[in-house]
């Protein structure tokens, strides 16, 4: 990442990309009843909106420059934090729903932090860093309902906010 738009663009499409994709596993549950785990991925639909907005509004004074999909360097085809496509499917168990999420937010987090990790820009560092801290937020969260889950334990229905 060598320019603070750079990071900032790429920041919006992983932000923007993870809302979408959350918002259809979020459907999939619904649609077969699996209402814990749905409100879970709406959550971090809503949190990957807030987290879009926030990038868009500190990009608010910058020329971010316009790229196409293919003009974004993430380690896959898609961005990181985009949760597996076949987790839209509704017959999918809350377990493998759940694991499906936590590959999407380590992904996110694995990339902000390799951002922050190999920058040299205080800038990007610094934003960097407030992302790195945000993603390590939503996978703990993730970590501790799949530890409740695997324990037998009923999932809340009221998420800690991260």
């Amino acid at each position: 990442m060598e320019t603070v738009e750079q990071f900032l663009a790429h920041s919006i499409r992983l932000e923007q990309e993870a809302a979408l994709r959350f918002g259809q596993l979020a459907d999939a549950m619904d649609s077969c009843g699996n209402k814990e785990v749905s409100k879970l991925f709406r959550q971090l639909a809503d949190y990957s909106r807030m987290h879009q907005a926030d990038a868009q509004a500190r990009a608010g004074f910058r020329d971010i420059p316009e790229m196409e999909s293919g003009d974004f360097k993430w380690p896959g085809i898609e961005s990181p934090e985009t949760a597996a496509i076949w987790g839209t499917d509704p017959f999918i168990g809350r377990d493998l729903a759940l694991e499906i999420a936590l590959e999407a937010e380590t992904g996110a987090y694995d990339w902000y932090k390799n951002v922050l990790d190999t920058t040299d820009n205080p800038e990007i560092k610094a934003l960097a860093q407030e992302f790195v801290a945000e993603e390590s937020g939503h996978v703990a969260e993730l970590h501790r309902w799949i530890a409740l889950h695997k324990a037998g334990k009923p999932l809340p229905m009221e998420i800690v906010p991260f």
